[in-house]
């Protein structure tokens, strides 16, 4: 089949314009520089608790914040290895999505007997976390204004004219909401994302875990889970222990505590740009008065959206994973995949030449292979788990919450019944044939999109094995 180039190809900018857009760019997280919380101590001696939560992200924090309120009398403790936040839950785009299942095709192919549930008990979590930001006078920036899914090709097109959710929008109607030359079409769901402030959104949730009385310490290493038949599991840092009931183990992209699932997940590096603030002809010239979520349809797709401050956030296509699933600072700063995703923006918004980025930073994606969140049970009903999100955790982490608490109480729930939360993933194979499989996926999913969308046999193979990778 022949291959088409993409329009990042067909129209790139100058290479001086993207040198001069990247020129003051500081190697830091914007959201984490935007927003301070409190700082906590490092776990120092021995405790006893009902519930300790290891990892201090939005799991953590709200599976601690959600067992105050199932049961105000509990004591709770939670540790985090750096400070709060730090990790994928500071980093990300902002994103809450309804969505458990990333996605409907995704949900589909894999729950299609429980996926209109799936859809519904979605929907219902990110009207409970509207409902929390709300109640508990969150400070998180958040507006749920919907997904603005946009095609930039012809076969993109017809993917979203064939499409049923949402309002669909032509060239000239995609292009009223936002003014990007290379928008053919778009389709607004409206109801189904918010956007919030990543950063605020932790500080947020660690100050109503205070306020219920739950314990938080920093700097806090997890290095050890022991557990007899029976009683307690004690959980070990380098200068103290926490003996509990029960442990919910949130610890996202991480290295397990676990073995069993160690071969779960892998690593996925994320690259994002900040612009500076535009002014008041930059964003006109932009539009983008409903502030959405947009995100390209691409295999190695984009995602962008507007801040409070009137920056816009741009992020994703590459998909980097490192051999032997390791995360590393020097992972972070990657300059081809920045250099990359500035032409692309500036591709997709030519009037904003000369406008500058002043951030860049990059975090790992826990990437599990049903491409969305599983669940578990260890060490005799006592030590719950969560983890693999594949990048689609700022609501579903309130999820799974739920999922872990119901768990660890052995209660019976909807929640607990549903295939999606027993059933485990296939896990990755060991090296080097994971890195051998991952790189020959990453090439297809590129040719894909040079070839109208068409799947090769590789990524036919892995959709039938139900092996789901995307950039």
């Amino acid at each position: 089949m022949a291959s088409h180039p993409t329009v990042f190809e067909r129209q790139p900018p100058p290479d001086a314009l993207v040198a001069a857009a990247l020129a003051e760019t500081e190697h830091r997280v914007f959201w984490l520089d935007d927003a301070r919380g409190l700082s906590h101590a490092a776990l120092d001696g021995q405790l006893e608790a009902d519930l300790t939560v290891v990892g201090g992200g939005y799991c953590g924090l709200w599976t601690a914040v959600l067992a105050k309120r199932r049961d105000p009398s509990a004591r709770v403790v939670l540790v985090e290895a750096e400070t709060l936040g730090w990790a994928a839950s500071g980093r990300n785009g902002g994103f809450a999505e309804a969505s458990l299942t990333h996605g409907a095709e995704n949900g589909l192919s894999r729950w299609p007997d429980e996926y209109e549930t799936l859809e519904r008990l979605g929907a219902e979590n990110l009207d409970a976390i509207e409902r929390d930001v709300v109640d508990l006078g969150m400070d998180c920036q958040f507006e749920r204004n919907g997904t603005l899914s946009v095609a930039y090709d012809p076969h993109q097109v017809r993917w979203l004219q064939d499409e049923t959710h949402g309002v669909y929008l032509d060239e000239a109607a995609v292009r009223a909401e936002i003014d990007s030359p290379i928008y053919r079409a778009g389709r607004w769901s409206k109801d189904d994302c918010a956007l919030v402030h990543p950063a605020r959104l932790v500080h947020e949730l660690a100050r109503v875990a205070v306020d219920l009385g739950v314990q938080i310490h920093e700097h806090s290493a997890v290095t050890a889970l022991d557990s007899g038949r029976a009683g307690p599991v004690v959980v070990r840092t380098a200068r103290g222990s926490v003996r509990s009931a029960t442990v919910a183990l949130a610890t996202n992209v991480y290295r397990p505590l676990l073995r069993r699932t160690r071969l779960s997940t892998i690593p996925v590096y994320d690259y994002v740009l900040m612009t500076e603030p535009l002014d008041a002809t930059q964003r006109a010239a932009v539009g983008w008065k409903n502030r959405q979520g947009v995100a390209d349809l691409a295999n190695q797709f984009h995602y962008s959206r507007p801040t409070q401050d009137q920056r816009i956030l741009y992020g994703g296509y590459d998909a980097i994973y490192h051999p032997g699933r390791k995360v590393l600072p020097e992972y972070e700063d990657r300059d081809s995949s920045y250099r990359r995703l500035a032409a692309h923006f500036l591709t997709t918004f030519p009037q904003l030449e000369g406008l500058r980025f002043s951030h860049r930073w990059a975090g790992p994606i826990d990437t599990s292979t049903q491409f969305c969140a599983f669940h578990g049970l260890a060490r005799r009903g006592r030590v719950a788990y969560a983890a693999g999100f594949t990048g689609l955790g700022v609501a579903a982490t309130r999820f799974a919450a739920e999922v872990m608490l119901d768990r660890l109480e052995g209660a019976d729930t909807e929640r607990t019944r549903l295939a999606m939360v027993r059933k485990k993933p296939l896990p990755f194979p060991p090296e080097p044939i994971a890195t051998v499989g991952i790189k020959a996926t990453t090439w297809s999913l590129d040719r894909a999109d040079h070839q109208e969308g068409h799947r090769n046999l590789l990524l036919r193979t892995l959709d039938r094995l139900g092996l789901g990778f995307d950039s």
